[in-house]
């Protein structure tokens, strides 16, 4: 009796294969290798944005700060209007990706029915809309006739629907099984009671996706602001002002001329200063990846169960 138990409790060990292993290795290898060219251009900017611009302009720093510094922040944060654009940039990004969410939600929610009549031909007119538009100038003055220039919905009202985030959406949803929305009609629920509970609560992967689609490509546009506030600096956005930073600074070489205004400056350069501007734009965004990086697993992986 006892032997059998000792018997159970042995594991069982497995034995790899040579090619096993090799594969392993190699794959492993090939991932450190991947990880370390994604990485090193952004640890290479956030060094030279934490390093004295005078010596920056040696050269020389690969993954650390030689000579370390916050007057590059100081510079950046002290421009003129960033602090509003940096207020007008949160709120576009919030405003913005919670309604483009509703709205495009909404919309692949009908299209995704089987009872709504012409969905296929709307869902070829709208991908149609994706490779052909009206062009900058006729869509300024339409703008113009509904008077969204030079006010805050410029950013939010023609960014409420997109076509591919809301054909996504529809892809997403007509996967999920009928039999859930039957069931639902059966105790009585409606249309909006069956979104809301149902569709909704399984679709949080791809609200996710989207969510960062749409956050991103909020927080990262200045050529809106620039296109039709530019006259109203109350409604700047940080990218742009950023972006005039940017613009103003040139990435030249070290020069006798260049040494001495870093100098007087504080020790501050226009290499340096780029890199910190660089920072301050993409810190956002990577501080809000991992909080929806398990939706996107789980995006992989919902729907593996079919009828």
């Amino acid at each position: 009796m006892k032997r059998e138990k000792e018997i159970a409790v042995k594991p069982k060990k497995y034995k790899r294969s040579a090619p096993d292993i090799a594969f392993t290795t190699l794959n492993t290898i090939f991932m450190v290798c991947f990880v370390i060219i994604t990485l090193y251009p952004v640890l290479n900017t956030l060094a030279i944005s934490l390093n004295d611009g005078t010596d920056a302009l040696r050269g020389g720093i690969y993954l650390w700060p030689r000579k370390f510094t916050l007057k590059n922040y100081e510079t950046v944060l002290a421009k003129d209007n960033l602090i509003t654009g940096a207020y007008i940039s949160v709120a576009r990004t919030t405003l913005g990706t919670l309604t483009a969410l509703v709205t495009n939600a909404l919309l692949a929610f009908i299209v995704s029915r089987k009872r709504f009549l012409f969905k296929s031909q709307l869902s070829l007119f709208w991908v149609i809309t994706m490779y052909v538009n009206g062009g900058m100038i006729p869509v300024f003055l339409l703008y113009k006739n509904l008077h969204l220039t030079n006010t805050f919905w410029v950013y939010i009202i023609p960014g409420m629907l997109s076509a591919f985030n809301m054909l996504v959406m529809r892809t997403y949803m007509q996967g999920i099984p009928d039999s859930l929305e039957e069931s639902a009609q059966l105790d009585g629920a409606g249309y909006m009671t069956i979104f809301v509970k149902i569709i909704s609560p399984l679709c949080k992967p791809v609200y996710a996706t989207v969510a960062l689609f749409v956050a991103v490509g909020q927080w990262n546009s200045w050529f809106d602001a620039m296109l039709y506030n530019r006259m109203r600096s109350e409604y700047t956005t940080l990218q742009y002002e950023l972006m005039k930073l940017l613009s103003s600074v040139t990435n030249q070489g070290a020069t006798a001329d260049t040494m001495k205004n870093a100098s007087a400056a504080g020790a501050v350069t226009p290499t340096s200063v780029r890199a910190a501007a660089t920072i301050i734009t993409m810190l956002p965004i990577v501080c809000l990846y991992p909080f929806l990086q398990r939706y996107f697993i789980a995006g992989l992986t919902i729907g593996g169960v079919k009828e």
